[in-house]
C-alpha cells in the first residue's frame, strides 16, 4: 500500500466533500467506497462520480453515476487507479467514452522549492466572499472556458469559510491569476491555480502555488497535493511535487 498517496487521496476526496457541502448548489452523496460530488459547473470534472478505493465497488459506482448523471449536463467518472475493461465498461454505458490521465502529485512539507522573488509574491492577495464574482471571472479567463462555465462554485460562503482560501493575484490593478487552498486531514489541496493568457510566463502560477503551500504550513499542513495539467506539471515538479498516483478520468466523447 502506498500510504502517501493513500492519505493524499483521503485528504483530497474530504475536501472535494467539503466544497460541494458548501457551494450554493452543491450535491453530495456516499455508497460504500463510491462518492458522488456535483457542483452543477459546466465543467465535467466538477460533477464526478468516484470511488476512493483502488478497487472500485463499480455496483455503488454505477449507482451514483446514475445521480451525477442526472444532475449535471457536464460530468465525469473518475478513479484512483488504471482500469479495466470493467470500469471502462461502465462509463460507456452512461457515454462516458472519451478516456484520459489526471496525474495526483504531493509534496512533503520539508521537500517544498520556493524560488518565487519578493515581487511576483507581494502581487498576491487573499479573498474572501465579496470578491467571488470577480474571482470566478478571473479563475475562467484562467482556464480559458466560456464566461459562466463555473457557475455559483465559489458563490455563497465558500471563500469566507474555513478551511477555504481563495487567493488573487494582480498585476497593475488588474487581476490577473487565481489559486485555491483547502485543508484536510493536515494537508493543504492546491487547487484553482489559473494565469489569464496575457499574463503567462512571468512568475504569477507559482507565486501564487507559493502562497496556497506557505499558507497552508503555517495553518499547521505537512504536506500538499495537486492534480497536474500537462502544461502545469513541470512547474510543480519543481516546486517538489512528485507523482504519486496516476488517476483516470472518463468523459462523455
Amino acid at each position: 500500500m502506498n500510504t502517501t498517496a493513500d492519505r493524499m487521496a483521503a485528504a483530497y476526496f474530504d475536501a472535494i466533500e467539503f466544497l460541494c457541502r458548501v457551494t450554493p448548489k452543491g450535491w453530495y452523496a456516499e455508497r460504500g467506497t463510491a462518492r458522488a460530488a456535483v457542483t452543477r459547473a459546466d465543467i465535467a470534472t466538477l460533477n464526478v462520480a468516484c470511488d476512493t478505493s483502488l478497487e472500485p465497488d463499480l455496483g455503488s459506482l454505477g449507482e451514483l453515476a446514475t445521480e451525477v448523471g442526472r444532475q449535471a449536463a457536464y460530468w465525469s467518472i473518475m478513479v484512483r487507479a488504471g482500469v479495466g475493461d470493467e470500469v471502462a465498461g461502465l462509463a460507456a454505458r452512461h457515454g462516458l467514452v472519451q478516456r484520459s490521465d489526471l496525474p495526483f502529485l504531493a509534496c512533503a512539507g520539508g521537500d517544498f522549492v520556493f524560488r518565487a522573488g519578493t515581487a511576483p509574491r507581494d502581487l498576491v492577495r487573499r479573498v474572501g466572499a465579496a470578491e467571488s464574482d470577480r474571482y470566478t471571472a478571473v479563475l475562467a479567463q484562467g482556464f480559458e472556458v466560456p464566461d459562466g462555465a463555473f457557475g455559483s462554485l465559489m458563490g455563497g460562503g465558500v471563500l469566507d469559510s474555513e478551511p477555504v482560501t481563495g487567493y488573487l493575484a494582480e498585476e497593475s490593478g488588474r487581476p490577473a491569476a487565481t489559486g485555491l487552498g483547502i485543508r484536510t486531514r493536515d494537508v493543504v489541496g492546491v487547487f484553482n491555480i489559473a494565469v489569464v493568457p496575457s499574463a503567462r510566463c512571468r512568475g504569477l502560477g507559482r507565486a501564487v502555488t507559493e502562497a496556497v503551500l506557505l499558507d497552508g504550513v503555517a495553518s499547521g499542513a505537512d504536506a500538499a497535493y495537486l492534480h497536474a495539467s500537462a502544461m502545469g506539471r513541470p512547474l510543480y515538479e519543481s516546486m517538489g511535487f512528485r507523482l504519486v498516483e496516476n488517476w483516470t478520468v472518463f468523459t462523455a466523447g
